[in-house]
């Protein structure tokens, strides 16, 4: 998550100071990535910085405002027109959990699959609902924020994340039960086998060859 482009982008509608740029940056991705004013601040330093941003004065209230420079235009220009890098992907804490427990002594994976799979289906449920009311909301004349409209954005990339990791979970489980069961057949190895918490298949002598 780029924190110091949407800070830009917030700062292409005008002047703002540190906490107001927190409440909107949460308001216009409904909190999903949480900010606190110190991460806010410290960027907004760096920003400082890099020439991207400038400080402005200060409002009424005497808060600092900040406003972006021309550098940061040409910044957040190039970052909307620029794809994201899928070359290196983040690191996924379920993908490397799943990756250790396999012929970890005493885990049981499926346990692992089967738990994950149950909080997964719970959060897409959640998103769900929560798509529902945002729809409802907008549709019905309601809101027609463009927090409201970004939020729902926000929304349905998570309900097709959470949708996408429950199919991979399923993936997951049937990989190991047959990986498994080739094993036992005596056509896999030893940790194939062990991947459910089964032991190998005993290796049958063979038959000595008449003379």
């Amino acid at each position: 998550m780029s924190i110091r482009h949407g800070l830009l982008a917030l700062l292409e509608h005008g002047p703002r100071y540190g906490s107001q740029l927190r409440s909107e940056f949460e308001s216009r991705t409904g909190a999903t990535w949480p900010l606190n004013v110190g991460q806010v601040y410290t960027t907004l330093s760096r920003l400082e910085r890099d020439g991207m941003v400038a400080q402005g004065g200060e409002d009424d209230a005497g808060h600092a405002l900040y406003v972006i420079t021309d550098a940061g235009r040409t910044e957040l220009k190039s970052w909307f027109e620029t794809p994201v890098d899928r070359s290196s992907p983040p690191r996924d804490e379920l993908a490397i959990k799943l990756a250790m427990a396999v012929g970890a002594p005493g885990v049981d994976i499926r346990s692992v699959i089967q738990s994950q799979r149950h909080h997964t289906v719970r959060a897409m449920q959640d998103y769900t609902r929560l798509k529902a009311q945002a729809l409802a909301a907008i549709e019905g004349g309601g809101s027609a924020e463009r927090d409201d409209v970004a939020w729902l954005l926000v929304l349905e990339q998570l309900i097709f994340q959470t949708e996408a990791e429950a199919r991979w979970l399923d993936h997951c489980e049937v990989r190991l039960i047959r990986l498994s069961a080739a094993a036992q057949q005596g056509a896999g190895s030893t940790t194939a086998a062990s991947l459910l918490g089964q032991p190998a298949a005993p290796v049958q002598p063979r038959p000595a060859t008449p003379t």
